[in-house]
Parts: structure tokens; sequence; C-alpha cells
């Protein structure tokens, strides 16, 4: 089926934001794959669902990562809620430095008007970026209401050269980000292609890929089946260890699908009941950012909160190609 051709336009209230690409346009909130299915199952012998009470960060034990990065989404509130996540960001940093961040979309609300950037963007996390801390953001349906995004790609801090892009970082360039945009109006059949040939052609150990829209979730919108059908198998082809996303304005952490984890971190602001499936890991609505080591065999990820408090810890084993 020719993507990009038809569209089912997706509605919060009375917006047309919320609006996803990916074949038939679907409804996030209608149409779920059914998590129980052969083709969506979690891998044999997953890893035990998380059950990690709440702690204090503690000290990593296994040397120094070859990155550290933070992630975090649905966030331009500028309201209280966002601070307090921003503060949580700031503190960890103290205790753990971290040179980037990945921004999963939805960074100015409600309409992506750049008029609010220092409310929303600068004043928040002045703290972070006083020390540095590179942003690199992916378009959120809120973000293409004003120019289509056109003024946050030009955007300096957020370092999108273009609507989707790859980067390499950390020690031996060992981890490659792929973000893509998973809104109505990207160019999806020329998106995939260009993400089927820039898999092919990384050499990285570690790919992760960052998109604004859930592919797995057990949130408000649920599951997005022409992600699945789209994005999973060349996930599995070209072996992606990890999806980051918000959209869903919680914290879940899914079980290996297919060799691939998938992590949705919308809590950048405010939350919305979240649910739990087959493929869930752990999930909660918590204010939250999440915290990843990336080692030579494996990526640590650590869920925290505002009172700075790690509620799930997830291990990511490196996969062979």
């Amino acid at each position: 089926m020719a993507i990009g051709r038809r569209f089912i336009i997706v509605g919060l209230g009375a917006s047309a934001g919320a609006l996803v690409a990916g074949g038939v346009f679907a409804k996030l909130n209608q149409g779920k794959s059914n998590p129980t299915q052969a083709n969506n199952t979690p891998d044999s012998n997953p890893q035990t669902p998380s059950t990690t009470q709440p702690t204090q960060i503690a000290a990593n034990t296994s040397g120094q990562p070859l990155l550290r990065f933070a992630a975090v989404a649905d966030t331009g509130t500028g309201d209280r809620g966002q601070y307090a996540v921003a503060e949580a960001m700031a503190a960890t940093y103290k205790q753990k430095a971290y040179p980037l961040v990945i921004l999963g979309g939805d960074n100015i609300y409600n309409d992506g008007e750049i008029e609010k950037i220092k409310a929303v963007f600068e004043d928040p996390y002045a703290p972070l970026l006083n020390q540095g801390v590179k942003f690199h953001a992916v378009l959120g349906n809120h973000d293409i209401r004003t120019k289509n995004g056109a003024d946050q790609l030009a955007y300096a801090p957020f370092h999108m050269p273009t609507r989707y892009y790859t980067f390499r970082t950390g020690a031996n360039d060992a981890v490659q980000f792929f973000a893509i945009d998973t809104n109505v109006n990207a160019p999806w059949q020329e998106q995939l292609a260009w993400l089927d040939k820039s898999l092919a052609a990384s050499d990285a150990p570690w790919k992760i890929v960052v998109g604004h829209h859930p592919i797995y979730s057990s949130g408000h919108y649920g599951n997005t089946a022409e992600f699945i059908r789209d994005l999973s198998p060349l996930f599995k082809k070209y072996n992606v260890q990890l999806y980051l996303c918000g959209h869903d304005h919680d914290y879940e952490r899914s079980l290996p699908i297919k060799g691939t984890t998938y992590i949705v971190h919308g809590g950048g602001a405010n939350t919305r009941p979240v649910g739990k499936s087959a493929t869930t890991a752990y999930s909660a609505a918590e204010r939250s950012f999440v915290l990843l080591e990336v080692y030579a065999d494996k990526i640590v990820t650590e869920a925290i909160d505002t009172k700075g408090q790690v509620f799930d810890r997830g291990t990511i084993a490196l996969k062979s190609t």
C-alpha cells in the first residue's frame, strides 16, 4: 500500500494536531494492536518485569559508560510540572553528568510558537544549557501547528538539521541516533527509504531510533499498528536495540519485542493514566525523565521522578548482528 496517500484525521477535542504518519494514518487512540498477537509478543525468556521501589540514585559500579544521556518528552508547558522535572534533571546532572538530552517532541505547547521558547526551554533547562549540555529534538504534533515546525528546525539549540536526521556520539562513536518525524505531514515513503539506507550503512554497535509517537504503548493512545507494520521490520533487520518516544504522557518500558525495547518518556511536564499489557516491563503515571548509560555490552536505564528517585531500572543487552 502506498504510504502517505490516504489520511484519517486524529482529533484531540477540536484539535487536528495529534496526527501520525505511517501508511494509512490511523487514530492513535483507536485501532490498537493486540499485544498478545504472535507478531507483537515479547522475546522468549524476557527480562522479569521491574518491581524496583523508589530509591536514591546509586552510583553505577560497571566503570565509565561509553555514553550517558537523558531523554524526556512532552515538556513545553512552562508550568510547574515542567520545572519540577527539569530541576530533577539538573540535580541528577550534578551526580552523573551527561552531555546530551534527547527531546522527544511537543517541545512548545500549545501550537509550537517559537515566541515561547524562553519560557518553555531556555529558562527551565538553563542549569543544563549553562553546562554545555546539548539537546537533540524531534517534532511533535503540537510543534507542527505553527509554520509546520520551521521555526523549531531553525532554532540552533534544538540541533535539528532537518525533520529527520542521524548523528553518532559517545566513546568511539559507539552510539548512532536516528531521529524521525512521525507526524502526518512527514514525507513517509521518503523517510522510510532514508531510514532503511541509513540503518544499513551504520556500523555502530548501538542503534537508537527516536520519534514522538509511540509504536507500543499501554497509555492513552495505545499501540500504533501502522508503525508496527512499517518500522518494526526495519528494527529487527538492522538490530535497533531501542526506540524512544513521548506523546503518551507517562512512563513505560517494554519487554524486548523482537530484540527492541520501547520506552515512552512523555511525563516531562504532566501525566495521564497508563495501564499494562503483555509487552510491558514497567509503567507509571509519573512526571519523570530517563537516564541511560551505554556500555559495550548493555544499556542501563533509570526512570527518575521529580524527587530524584529511581522508580524503574532496566537493562538492554547488546544484540549481535
